[in-house]
């Protein structure tokens, strides 16, 4: 049967000025399974400390400390009004009174979005599907970043009205051929190609598997003559002194061995220009 639950996410909001924020944690009550639970970000805060520079890592460590002790003596509370089944039946108005009160308007770094409503046959899994969706983004694949990234081409190529010369097509013969999300194309044989590159991941070791793979394609494309004199990868990603900044550059320098034109994903008019050159 489904249960409803009530939830909110748990913001991290250091500069008011701003409102700049990052979740950080999820809490929810499911009254009708008498259940109260939270979770909220003990590890991997490299993102959240990283975006707030200015933050010491340490000040933003013992923040959630406090947190945590403190929501975990608001989940006691709940159990005192019935959440634990120690009561025959869940005191609602009190442990309503109190979700209320755990999630109106704060003026403080940490505090609690818009309460919203989610169906579920079991309220923990529940709050442990919603951690990984909004504080850990589990939806934020691979292919969610390139698809992100391939919108971003298309944007520009509408701008010059080039958007209707490149077309996703598989470039290659029977014995091989890849796929590529915006290949130009003339007298039936690709002329230009334009490959963005999500590279940047946190581990070096994502970086290198996932460059390989188009350092493979490229590298077998180009033995067999198949591959377009032209061929532009813009690729989003540090190329700095830390691992993955040193696996980028590994990838990049193989690539462009291969003949492959790198150019930051940010760099918009090098995109364009490498678009609106003569073949």
């Amino acid at each position: 049967m489904n249960i409803a639950c009530h939830y909110a996410v748990v913001r991290f909001l250091p500069f008011v000025e701003t409102g700049e924020f990052a979740n950080v944690g999820v809490i929810l009550f499911a009254p009708q399974a008498r259940y109260f639970g939270f979770k909220v970000l003990t590890q991997k805060h490299g993102r959240v400390t990283q975006f707030f520079d200015q933050f010491e890592p340490k000040d933003f460590r013992e923040i959630m400390k406090t947190a945590r002790e403190e929501l975990q003596r608001v989940s006691d509370r709940f159990k005192f009004f019935g959440t634990d089944r120690r009561l025959r039946t869940l005191d609602d108005t009190a442990a309503f009174a109190l979700w209320n009160e755990l999630t109106k308007p704060l003026e403080s770094m940490l505090r609690m979005d818009q309460p919203r409503l989610a169906m579920t046959v079991n309220p923990k899994q529940k709050l442990e599907q919603l951690f990984q969706f909004y504080v850990e983004r589990n939806f934020v694949t691979r292919e969610y970043q390139e698809a992100i990234l391939n919108r971003g081409v298309r944007n520009w190529l509408k701008e010059v009205h080039m958007a209707d010369r490149f077309y996703e097509r598989r470039v290659g013969n029977d014995e091989y051929d890849a796929s590529f999300p915006f290949v130009a194309v003339e007298h039936d044989q690709p002329v230009q190609i334009i490959k963005p590159l999500h590279l940047n991941h946190a581990q070096a070791a994502k970086v290198i598997d996932h460059g390989g793979q188009w350092i493979v394609r490229i590298n077998a494309l180009k033995k067999r003559g198949l591959l377009p004199p032209q061929v532009l990868f813009p690729v989003n990603g540090e190329t700095d002194d830390t691992a993955p900044g040193k696996a980028r550059r590994e990838v990049l320098a193989e690539l462009e061995e291969l003949g492959v034109e790198i150019a930051p994903f940010a760099d918009k008019q090098r995109v364009l220009a490498f678009v609106q050159r003569p073949h």
